[in-house]
C-alpha cells in the first residue's frame, strides 16, 4: 500500500475514533463501560456480517488468517478496550485517552528490536516531539501520584497501548491470508465474547439504559468498523515512528471534539502539546 493511501486511512481513524469518545463519555450517563464496549463490539460483528454478506464476501478465516484474527480480536479491540475502561475508574478520561493511544512507547522501540525496522535520525526527532506533546498534555505535575489507584491506573493504560502495539507488529510479522475488512466479524465476534465475560464479572448488575442505545448503534454499525479497519491497514502500512505519533492525533481529535460538545476545558497545555505532535506527525512524514 503506498505512503499516501496510509495516510488517508490514518485520517479516516482519527476522525472515525477521536469522535468516538465524546460520543462514548455521552453515552456513560445511561450505561457502564464494559457493557458499552461489548455491545459496540457485538453490533460491529453483525453490522460487518450483514455487509459482507450482502456482496458476497462473508468466509471462513483460514488457518494462515488465525494470528491476524487473535490479535485483532483480542489484544486490538478486546484487552484495549477492557484495558481502557479498567483505568477510566482511577484517572480522567481525556489522561486515559492520550496515554492509552501512546504506541509510541512501545511500537518504535519493538518494531526495531524485533522487525529490524530502521528510523531516521528525522523520524527519531519527530518521536521526540510526540513525546514531548503528550508530556505537557498529560501534566505530571498536576497529580498527586500517591492518590489510591493512580499508579495501577496508569500501569492500565499502559497496558492498553502495549496491547494495541503488539497486534500491530504480529500483523506486520504475519500478514493474514485474508483481507483485514474479510476477518473484522469474526474479530469483533471473539472482542465481544471477551468483553461480555468481563463486563458479567466486573459489572454483574451493569448493562446499556435506553438514552445510550443511540450512541451503540452510531458506534458499533459506523465508527467501530470502518475505524478499526482502517487504523489495522494504517498500522501495518506506516512506519513505526508515523504510526504511532499520527495514532495521538486520535485523543487530540476527541479532547478538541469534547471542548466544543461537551463544553471541557481547553487550556494552554492542550494547545501547546497538541502543537508538537502535529508537528512530529509533519516531520515523521517528510522523514
Amino acid at each position: 500500500m503506498s505512503q499516501g493511501r496510509a495516510l488517508r486511512l490514518l485520517a479516516l481513524s482519527v476522525l472515525l475514533f477521536g469522535g468516538v469518545w465524546p460520543v462514548t463519555k455521552d453515552a456513560m450517563r445511561f450505561a457502564t463501560p464494559m457493557w458499552f464496549g461489548c455491545w459496540r463490539a457485538v453490533l460491529a460483528g453483525i453490522a460487518t456480517i450483514l455487509f459482507l454478506a450482502a456482496l458476497g464476501k462473508l468466509r471462513l478465516p483460514r488457518r494462515g488468517d488465525w494470528p491476524a484474527l487473535l490479535v485483532i480480536g483480542g489484544l486490538q479491540i478486546g484487552a484495549f478496550f477492557a484495558f481502557m475502561h479498567a483505568a477510566l475508574a482511577h484517572v480522567p478520561s481525556g489522561r486515559a485517552a492520550l496515554i492509552g493511544n501512546v504506541t509510541l512507547f512501545w511500537l518504535v522501540p519493538l518494531a526495531v528490536l524485533l522487525l529490524g525496522e530502521r528510523v531516521s535520525r528525522t523520524r527519531w526527532a519527530a518521536a521526540g516531539l510526540g513525546f514531548a506533546g503528550v508530556f505537557v498534555m498529560v501534566g505530571p505535575w498536576a497529580f498527586d501520584w500517591s492518590a489510591p489507584g493512580m499508579l495501577l491506573g496508569h500501569a492500565l493504560m499502559l497496558a492498553a497501548s502495549l496491547s494495541w502495539s503488539v497486534a500491530i507488529l504480529v500483523l506486520r510479522r504475519w500478514p493474514p491470508r485474508s483481507s483485514i475488512l474479510g476477518l473484522l466479524p469474526w474479530a469483533f465476534a471473539l472482542a465481544g465474547v471477551m468483553l461480555a465475560v468481563i463486563a458479567a464479572i466486573m459489572e454483574p448488575g451493569g448493562g446499556v439504559g435506553p438514552g445510550a442505545w443511540l450512541q451503540a448503534v452510531l458506534i458499533g454499525v459506523v465508527a467501530a468498523p470502518l475505524g478499526t479497519w482502517a487504523t489495522t491497514e494504517a498500522g501495518r502500512s506506516l512506519n513505526a515512528v508515523l504510526a504511532s505519533i499520527g495514532f495521538l492525533l486520535v485523543p487530540i481529535f476527541g479532547i478538541a471534539l469534547g471542548t466544543l460538545w461537551l463544553g471541557e476545558p481547553f487550556g494552554w497545555d492542550f494547545m501547546v502539546g497538541g502543537g508538537l505532535i502535529a508537528a512530529g506527525v509533519l516531520l515523521a512524514a517528510k522523514g
